[in-house]
């Protein structure tokens, strides 16, 4: 099956005045929509060269490949973080566990904000589940696919691409992680967090 891009679970305006519905609109039905396509014209091209038998073009499409689809999976995963009813802080196990990790909730928060912004270049912020240690760490990701750990599930993404932002916040990339923490769904990052120890178990 050809990879298709997700409808919102809210209105493009429904993050304001946290997230402008023009740039949510542009972020979602065009940059996300051009990774999907990516990946599934890389797919396309894969299945030619494997028809040729001619490989001398495979490391180039590998990377596109894995760039195409780690955009469409955090994006995918980056909508569902968020919600017009979000912000505030998790409770249950998921607040439990990042007292643990972290020691307290706004030694992470205050980790994942720097995290995010000093990302060089573009990339994502992100909360994640190690599953070899039990570990709940956070990771900068170059791109959509460099600087993490492997096997590492990813919980919560910030996505601080300029693409995501540009529009309502100019170059001020810290203003944008600011305002998203009053947009995130910790029950979705709750549920990805039980989903992730059940998957590591």
């Amino acid at each position: 099956m050809p990879y298709t891009l997700p409808e919102l679970p809210y209105d493009y305006s429904a993050l304001e005045p946290h997230y402008s519905g023009e740039n949510l609109e542009l972020h979602h039905s065009k940059h996300h929509a051009a990774y999907v396509t990516g990946a599934n014209t890389t797919l396309d091209k894969l299945a030619e060269v494997r028809g040729k038998n001619d490989f001398s073009t495979l490391v180039g499409l590998e990377k596109t490949l894995a760039f195409n689809i780690s955009g469409h999976v955090l994006h995918s995963l980056f909508w569902n973080n968020l919600t017009p009813d979000g912000g505030d802080r998790p409770g249950g196990e998921l607040a439990a566990a990042l007292d643990e990790h972290f020691g307290s909730f706004d030694a992470f928060q205050a980790q994942m904000s720097q995290a995010s912004v000093l990302v060089q270049g573009s990339g994502w912020g992100a909360l994640a589940y190690e599953p070899l240690g039990g570990n709940l760490i956070v990771e900068q990701i170059y791109d959509h696919h460099g600087n993490v750990g492997n096997g590492a599930i990813p919980l919560l993404v910030f996505d601080v691409w300029e693409h995501a932002y540009y529009l309502h916040y100019r170059n001020v990339r810290a203003d944008f992680v600011k305002a998203l923490w009053n947009v995130v769904n910790w029950a979705d990052v709750s549920k990805r967090f039980d989903q992730a120890r059940g998957m590591s178990a």
